[in-house]
């Protein structure tokens, strides 16, 4: 038993790591469209997302009950805790990876494909829950094409609404809006994102036979919580510049539109229990914005180098995950 309760502490802290890593990797997708308009300065940003992440983080429970029983079955699971721990491992090494590069690569893909392929080294095919993990699937799948939908159809909105406005009052007005939009993209992160740890966690505690329901602790959601917050208050500003200018040139009325898109997808999964990439989504409604303003004005390396790390994230976090299993199982 003491074996069990130091692999489950080992386990949070690096659940908490994770959300640590993922408030800067991740999170700073949600006010990069703020910081490059100027609409907020960087340290206003980050102190308003931080504060909105926790907020959203408490709000729900809903996903981390899906990523806790709709991959793997957590209380059939064989060598449980080794599992979740080679998982996160190699979620959190490909985070650091692309966070180096500054590829706005997805965490939640990151930590799916994990759980999938260290649960597969353990237990082989048959380890997992294929009506809850497809479904995961098809929502990474169909939520940035959404969110380029939505994005493209709000900015042409935009678009007929204000073309008889003066352009740089409409700006100076937006920018205002875009603090409020800002603090919303930050709210609805954090009830997606920082579920994930949540659920891996309480996977944790189930496979250690601490508790025996997916209910979600609350110092398992405040814990989480302030690990994104203070994640968040790092800054990930390699990305804000990828997310921010290298995709296209934004301006306050582009990024209210990108905004506003982004929190429609991610709270529509959100109330629907299912985990999205909130990079994507966001990296997404972008491009929907700037293909609605000016298909030349996207720069269409970024998004092509882009989709090539959202596809292959999956299988090598998988393949990764898988190792790290192998590796612990001989020494755990």
């Amino acid at each position: 038993m003491e074996g069990m309760l130091f692999i489950t502490i080992v386990i949070v802290l690096a659940a908490l790591a994770f959300d640590l890593i993922n408030g800067f990797h991740d999170t700073a997708n949600a006010i990069a469209t703020s910081v490059s308009t100027k609409a907020l300065k960087p340290k206003h940003a980050i102190i308003l997302a931080a504060t909105m992440n926790f907020i959203g983080a408490i709000s729900f429970t809903g996903v981390a009950k899906t990523i806790t029983k709709d991959i793997v079955d957590p209380f059939a699971l064989d060598n449980g805790q080794i599992v979740i721990l080679a998982a996160l491992i190699a979620a959190i090494a490909w985070n650091l990876i692309t966070w180096y590069f500054g590829i706005p690569s997805s965490s939640s893909h990151a930590l799916i494909g994990s759980i999938a392929g260290a649960a597969i080294a353990a237990a082989g095919f048959g380890a997992i829950e294929y009506s809850g993990f497809i479904k995961i699937l098809i929502g990474l799948v169909v939520s940035p094409f959404l969110a380029f939908a939505v994005g493209y159809l709000i900015y042409t909105l935009f678009k007929i609404f204000l073309k008889n406005l003066n352009l740089s009052t409409t700006n100076r007005r937006f920018r205002l809006i875009q603090i409020a939009t800002a603090a919303l993209q930050s709210y609805s992160h954090g009830t997606n994102d920082a579920q994930k740890s949540m659920g891996i966690i309480t996977m944790a505690l189930i496979a250690g036979s601490f508790q025996s329901t997916d209910d979600v602790q609350l110092w398992v959601q405040v814990s989480c919580a302030l690990a994104m917050a203070v994640g968040t208050s790092i800054g990930g500003w390699k990305i804000i510049k990828t997310v921010g200018g290298k995709i296209m040139k934004i301006k306050p009325v582009n990024g209210v539109a990108a905004d506003l898109s982004s929190v429609f997808v991610i709270f529509g999964a959100t109330f629907i229990h299912l985990p999205v990439s909130t990079t994507h989504v966001i990296s997404s409604s972008i491009l929907g914005v700037g293909t609605s303003h000016r298909v030349k004005g996207v720069k269409w390396d970024t998004a092509q180098r882009m989709i090539i790390t959202w596809i292959i994230t999956l299988p090598i976090s998988a393949t990764i995950a898988a190792l790290i299993f192998f590796i612990l199982n001989l020494f755990l």
